[in-house]
Formats: C-alpha cells, sequence, structure tokens
C-alpha cells in the first residue's frame, strides 16, 4: 500500500528516484503476476494429474463391468440373474441405512480435520464410527435372518447371509476409498476400484465352477473379492495413518460432529433403499424372476454407467469442493462452490442426452455385443433407462452443493418423499405395464428428484445465507 500510494503521489515529479521507484515497482507486480500464473499452472496441473488417474481407473472399472456382466450372463439364467439381482438389495438396505451415511460423514470431515490438524483424531473417530456401523449390521443381520427362517424362506438364507457379508466388505472398501479420495489419493483410489471390477469377474466365475451355478456362489465371489481389496486398501491407508500420527489431537468431536452430519443421510437411506429396491420386488410380485433378471440387465446397461460417468465427476471434483467449501462459514468460497457445481449439472445433463440418442440407434448392437442372446428382447428400453440415470445423476450433482454446506439435513423431506413417490410409482408401473412401466417410473421418478434438488438450490426453502 506505501508504493501504491507513493508511486500516486510522485507520478508527475521529474526526480530521478521517483523514476526508480515506479521501476521498482512495475518490477514487483511483474513478478506477483508470474507467481500468480505459476499457481494456476500447478493446480491446473495437478488436477489434470489427477483427473489421469481417475479417468483410467473409471475406464477400468466400467469396461470390467461390462465383462462381468457378459460372462455372468452366459453363465446364469435370467431367473437366477432375478435372484442375484433380489438378493443384492439386502447389500443395498445396509450400505444405504447403516454405512451409506457413516462413508459420508468420514469423507466429508477429512479437509476440516485437515484444515484444523488433527487428522489422528479424525482417524481414530472414523475407525470408532465404523465400529459402531458394523455392530448395527450384525444386528440387523441376525433379525433378518432369523425373520427369514421364521416365515419358512430358508431357500433365500444362503443367499442373503452371503448378501450380507459382501456389503460389510464393501462398506469398508467404499470408507477407506473416501478416505484415499479425500486425501485426493488419486492413483491408489483408481488402482483399487479397477482392482475390484476385474477381481470379480475371476472369483464370481471360481465360485459358480467350484460351487455350482447359482445366484449364491456369484455373492460369494463378490465377498471374497471385496475382502481382498479392502484389506489392501487397509495397508495403502496405514501409511497415511502413519505419516500423520504427530500432528496435534484438538478437542474437537469429530465423532459428535460427522454422526450428526451422517444421521439426515442415514434417516432418509431407508426410504432411498426402498424406492431401489422396490422396481425387482414388485416385478418379481407382479411378473416373474425372469422378468427380474430382463430388467436386471437393462438396468446395469443404462442406469449404471451414466451414475458412473457422474461418479467420475464427483470422485475428482467432490474433494475439491469439499475443501473449496472448508466448514462451510465464508460466503465467497460457498458461491464458488455453486458456481462450479452448476457447471457440472449441465455437463451431466449435456452427456444424458448425447447418450439418449446414440443409443436410441444402438441399442440392439450394443445388447448384442454385451449380454447373451436370452436377454436381448428388452434392448429398446436402453435408451430410457439412460435418461432416467442422467436425470437423477444431475440431481445427485446438485444434492452434493448441499453437502459441501454441511446441511444434509436440507434434503430430508425431499429425500423421504421422492423416495416414497418412486415405491409407489414402481408398483404402478409394475402392475399396470411390467417391465416398460418400471423404467417408466423411473424416469418420472428421477424428474421429480432432479426438479426438487434444483428448488432447493435456487429457491428460498434452501438460502446459503443462512449459513452461520
Amino acid at each position: 500500500m506505501c508504493l501504491i500510494w507513493w508511486n500516486n503521489f510522485n507520478i508527475n515529479q521529474p526526480l530521478l528516484w521517483n523514476r526508480e521507484l515506479n521501476t521498482l515497482w512495475h518490477g514487483i507486480v511483474n513478478i506477483t503476476k508470474c507467481e500468480i500464473c505459476l499457481l494456476y499452472i500447478h493446480r491446473f496441473s495437478r488436477i489434470a494429474k489427477e483427473g489421469g488417474w481417475i479417468v483410467a481407473g473409471q475406464i477400468a472399472s466400467v469396461v470390467g463391468s461390462f465383462v462381468l456382466l457378459r460372462v455372468l450372463t452366459e453363465y446364469i439364467d435370467p431367473a437366477q440373474y432375478g435372484q442375484l439381482a433380489l438378493g443384492l438389495t439386502v447389500a443395498g438396505l445396509i450400505n444405504q441405512v447403516v454405512m451409506g451415511g457413516v462413508i459420508a460423514g468420514i469423507s466429508r470431515y477429512y479437509p476440516i480435520a485437515c484444515e484444523k490438524s488433527d487428522l489422528y483424531g479424525y482417524f481414530q473417530a472414523s475407525v470408532q464410527i465404523m465400529a459402531y456401523a458394523t455392530l448395527a449390521v450384525a444386528t440387523l443381520g441376525t433379525i433378518l435372518l432369523a425373520g427369514l427362517y421364521w416365515f419358512d424362506h430358508v431357500q433365500w438364507i444362503g443367499l442373503a447371509s452371503a448378501a450380507l457379508i459382501f456389503s460389510v466388505f464393501s462398506a469398508y472398501n467404499a470408507a477407506l476409498s473416501s478416505i484415499q479420495n479425500a486425501a485426493r489419493q488419486r492413483a491408489i483410489v483408481a488402482f483399487h476400484s479397477s482392482l475390484d471390477s476385474w477381481l470379480k469377474i475371476v472369483l464370481a466365475v471360481a465360485a459358480i465352477r467350484w460351487i455350482g451355478s447359482s445366484s449364491t456362489a456369484v455373492v460369494i465371489g463378490y465377498t471374497v473379492s471385496a475382502l481382498l481389496v479392502s484389506s489392501s486398501q487397509f495397508l495403502f491407508l496405514n501409511k497415511l495413518v502413519h505419516s500423520e500420527v504427530q500432528m496435534k489431537n484438538t478437542a474437537d468431536n469429530w465423532r459428535k460432529q460427522m454422526w450428526l452430519y451422517s444421521l439426515p443421510i442415514s434417516t432418509w437411506g431407508i426410504f432411498t433403499w426402498a424406492q431401489q429396491a422396490s422396481d425387482r420386488w414388485a416385478l418379481q410380485r407382479c411378473a416373474s424372476t425372469d422378468l427380474v433378471g430382463q430388467y436386471a440387465v437393462v438396468f446395469q446397461l443404462g442406469y449404471t454407467p451414466i451414475m458412473l460417468a457422474t461418479g467420475l465427476a464427483t470422485t475428482l471434483l467432490g474433494p475439491v469442493l469439499f475443501q473449496k467449501s472448508g466448514d462451510a462459514t465464508n460466503q465467497q468460497r460457498i458461491a464458488n462452490v455453486q458456481s462450479l457445481s452448476w457447471r457440472l449439472v449441465y455437463l451431466c445433463l449435456g452427456l444424458t442426452l448425447l447418450a439418449f440418442l446414440f443409443a436410441m440407434g444402438t441399442h440392439r448392437w450394443i445388447f448384442s455385443l454385451l449380454v447373451a442372446p436370452v436377454y436381448r428382447s428388452v434392448s429398446y428400453l436402453l435408451p430410457w433407462m439412460l435418461l432416467a440415470g442422467g436425470l437423477f445423476s444431475a440431481g445427485q450433482l446438485l444434492g452434493l452443493k448441499l453437502l459441501c454446506d454441511l446441511k444434509p439435513h436440507a434434503m430430508i423431506w425431499p429425500k423421504i418423499f421422492t423416495a416414497i413417490l418412486g415405491v409407489a410409482l414402481n408398483i404402478l408401473g409394475a402392475n399396470i405395464a411390467g417391465l416398460p412401466g418400471v423404467v417408466i417410473a423411473a424416469i418420472l421418478f428421477s424428474s421429480i428428484y432432479f426438479l426438487w434438488m434444483c428448488i432447493l438450490n435456487f429457491g428460498s426453502i434452501y438460502n446459503p445465507r443462512n449459513i452461520k
């Protein structure tokens, strides 16, 4: 400031020292500009490097999931594939209701712990909260298995048991991966993501050959894969923990903060799980297990890829958004995150439109390449499932903005209401039109969910200025 004042005060003076001062000032300005340019170049190169790892990992994961789909549809028939889809809803229940909220809290508070120089306390709290969640899963699992036995559904006990164990190991894998991703250890995340996809293929086929062709054998293969990948994740994370063990330990109660953050997510988790599982169970009730298997294939080829593509953006930019938001008390940081979030939404909608148009002309070719002939009669539903997945993904990106602001409770009622509506639409669609009806229900649900997330970000229901 002194240099600026002297420069302006003496700008018209013909003194030699004034010219020298001007020269010195312009030199300082040029140096500052160079430093700013170097800072932006460094940030861009870091994001480009991280993005390269994430893209490579996602491509390997997507290719692995397609190969897995092709292999499984050759080994098991639509009825068995339908049983697999129904059995995995048990794992979905655990992840949505118990583990999902906990993992979200662990991921969100990592950058805050970094800013407060208390990663050691954060890691201790993360271990404790995951232990409590595992105990809750064991309790729920025991009740579920006892219920199956009591109501004489013994044939489902083996599949349900395998799905429960798989849900625990996959949740630990997701939690460890979320910490590594929050720490921006992109290469490690990409490696384990692709490793899990390809291990599932090998181990599922091995289990089928060893146990026999069944949905339970496939889930056992998934479980072993999740166990191996989680063990590898733990070894890598252990190095990160030891590198931060000397950091100071503040009095912040990380466990309480993460639990309060996770509670709304777990609250709506039961409803979102019901919506996600009701399509398969509605088809099972109103049609047949074969139709559930065909629907599961359409879902995996249409809904899942667009979610993975969106996951690519959130995996790369989610930690960046969390770091930019910090503890969500700075209005300028909040505004910057808001702008970036909407750019991601526009990109997602554009990709969805392109994918929809592409699938309209190529759905038969895609099914002939990726699934066995017995599943190909429902290929015409692929573009519409892509549309449903894209709209839901756009809504999830808008929800990410609310999570950045440490306001997950703002989404409780939208999540619960749209989930209940989605369950009703799935049941109605399955009763009226079978498989096409469920796909239409998915489009309607995703559209309503996306519009409500837009209202939360635009309207008076959620106002960033209310953040304290």
